[in-house]
This record gives C-alpha cells, structure tokens and sequence, in this order.
C-alpha cells in the first residue's frame, strides 16, 4: 500500500469574498482603460484631443477606487493580525526602495513583493504592493500624477505571485525557478504598463516616439515600443535581474521566514477574548 501523503493548506491572510473580488475587478477594468486608452480610442476622437488632461482624470479616479478596493477586502477578513504583517511588510518594501534610487534597476522592493504575494495570496499581495508603493512614495518624495498608476501596477504585481499554481504543493527549487521567472516578467511587464502611464504626456511636436492623438493604433504602438527601447529597456532589464538574483539567492530564506510567521499568525483562527480571571 502506498503512503499517504499529508499537504498542509497554506493559510491565507486575506479570503477574497464576492464583494472584494467585484470591486477587484471594477478598478482593473479602469486601470486597464487608464493604462491602454490611447489604443482604445480611435484617431482623432475628443479624448485624444485631451491627452495632456486624461491622465489626470484617471489618476483621480484611480486613487478613489484603490481606496475602495482595499476597504472591500478589509471588510472581508483584513483582521488584526494581517494589518500587523501588512504594516512590517510595506515598511520593509517602502525602506528597500530608496536603495536603488538614481541607479537603473537596483529596485530590491520588487523580489520581496513577488515572495509575499506567493504566501499570503492575492488579495493581500494586492493590498500590499497599493500600500508599500504609497508609502515608499512618501518616503522618496515621489508623490504625483503617476502614484495611483504605480499602487495599482504593484498591487497587480503582488496579487500576480498570490495566483501562480501550487500555493500548497510546490516547494523548494522548482517554485523558486517558477517565482523568479514571474519576477523577471513581471518587471518588465510593470515597466511597461507604467511608460503607457506617462507616454501620453509627451508632446507630439516633441519626438517622433510620442503619442499622436491623430495616428491610428498601429502608427502609435510602434512609436510606444520605440518609446519603451529608448528609454526603460536597460532599467527594466536591471529590475529583472536583480529580481530573479534576489529571488534565487535569499529567496528561500525569506519564504520560509514568511510560511513560519504566517503558520504562527494563524489567520484563518477566530479570535476570542476570555474574561480575566478572579
């Protein structure tokens, strides 16, 4: 007879319920419109025509519906304990990122994003990646337009890691070679959608990489990848890399350090107050 193997299910920190999940899916569905509206809108229609007004508007509805997301997974069982592991995680991430601060790619933050996202799940890594990027703003004086685009690319970024396979299952090097292949896409993927974020404010009279409100969408993805070559290639290869260094390196370290604190948390237990003793 065969031996049983018993699998210990990962706890969760946070359970995404309906609601938190719908409203999960509203704020990626504009982000998704406030990411890509210059190819969704055809040529010369009157949102091209307020291209240096449209990122405003969707940083500011960005910045109300992050808001509402992360209440809705509060409501869900953002308990005590996860504040707690939430609050020393976004301190963590938000003091590693000034270390690379002005040297291209030396972004450490992103490899402890994708290893808490692994552990704690989706729904936590979304509000963990909002979080630290906020607070990592306020800590280098990165505050503006771009800010709700970079809290909710990072929130994609973690919740990315929480929805990869055998959260349960899935140990030792091959998680490590399936964390750091995310890491290295992701980072470019992030680079990426965080260039659409700013592309449209470049003036068209300024480049011929620039955003054209009057060319067709073929015309401006070639002017936006050639954006992409000039000016984010090496610093989103640098992030990639030392994403997936990091990952490698201490990686196994700090997955064990957050399986152990997440066991001894026990987030899924109820929490009870007993009545002092006479």
């Amino acid at each position: 007879m065969a031996a049983s193997t018993t699998v210990r299910r990962q706890a969760r920190a946070v359970r995404l319920g309906p609601r938190s999940l719908t409203a999960l899916a509203l704020v990626s569905a504009v982000g998704v419109a406030g990411f890509g509206w210059p190819f969704l809108a055809p040529p010369g229609s009157q949102i091209g025509a307020h291209a240096q007004d449209a990122p405003w508007l969707f940083a500011g509805l960005l910045v109300l519906l992050v808001a509402v997301v992360a209440a809705a997974i509060s409501e869900s069982g953002l308990g005590p304990k996860a504040v707690a592991m939430l609050g020393v995680l976004a301190a963590t991430g938000a003091a590693l990122r000034p270390i690379g601060a002005g040297t291209a790619g030396i972004e450490p933050m992103f490899f402890l994003m994708v290893l808490s996202g692994r552990v704690l799940g989706p729904g936590f890594g979304f509000v963990l990646g909002s979080v630290t990027m906020f607070a990592s703003a306020l800590l280098t004086g990165g505050v503006g337009p771009w800010l709700p685009f970079q809290m909710l690319a990072m929130g994609w970024f973690a919740m990315g890691a929480g929805l990869l396979p055998g959260p349960d299952r899935l140990r030792g090097r091959a998680e490590l070679a399936m964390l750091a292949g995310y890491g290295f896409l992701a980072a470019f993927a992030y680079g990426t959608v965080m260039n659409m974020a700013g592309w449209p404010f470049m003036s068209a009279l300024a480049s011929n990489v620039a955003f054209d409100p009057h060319a067709p969408v073929a015309a401006n993805l070639a002017r936006f990848v050639a954006y992409c070559v000039a000016t984010s290639l090496g610093w989103d290869l640098g992030r990639a890399v030392v994403t997936v260094v990091l990952t490698l390196v201490v990686g196994p370290a700090v997955l064990r350090a957050l399986r152990r604190a997440t066991r001894r948390a026990a987030f899924e237990a109820p929490v009870t107050f007993e009545a002092p003793r006479q």
